[in-house]
C-alpha cells in the first residue's frame, strides 16, 4: 500500500526535529521506520516547519508506529493513496458499472 505522509513540525521543536533527522543514517532514509517501511519520495519545506513523503508498506500498523515516533513534536497526517496504474483500474471499473 502507499501512503502520504504530511507533516508539520510544531515551533519549538523545528532544530531539534532537523537535528533529529540529520542523524539518520544515509542508507537508510527511514531507519526509524524498520525494516518494513519503504521511503518512495520525501520534500522538505526548509523555510516553514512541514513537508510531505511518500512511504510504501503492507501493514498501515507499521506506518502507524513510525509517526508515533515523531507525534510528541509533529503533526502528522497520514493518508492512503493509490498511483497512475491503481487509479486507472478504480476509474475502468467505475466504466463498467462496478460498485466501488
Amino acid at each position: 500500500m502507499l501512503f502520504l505522509s504530511k507533516w508539520e513540525t510544531l515551533p519549538e521543536y523545528r532544530n531539534s526535529n532537523f537535528q533529529a533527522f540529520s542523524r539518520l543514517p544515509d542508507g537508510d532514509p527511514v531507519a526509524d521506520g524498520g525494516n518494513e517501511l519503504q521511503l518512495i519520495g520525501r520534500w522538505h519545506d526548509l523555510a516553514g516547519t512541514s513537508g510531505v513523503a511518500i512511504f510504501k508498506c503492507a501493514d498501515p500498523k507499521t506506518i502507524a508506529q513510525w509517526a508515533i515516533g515523531w507525534s510528541t513534536t509533529t503533526n502528522i497526517e497520514i493518508t492512503p493513496v493509490v498511483d497512475d496504474a491503481g487509479a486507472k483500474a478504480i476509474g475502468a471499473a467505475l466504466n463498467q458499472g462496478a460498485a466501488l
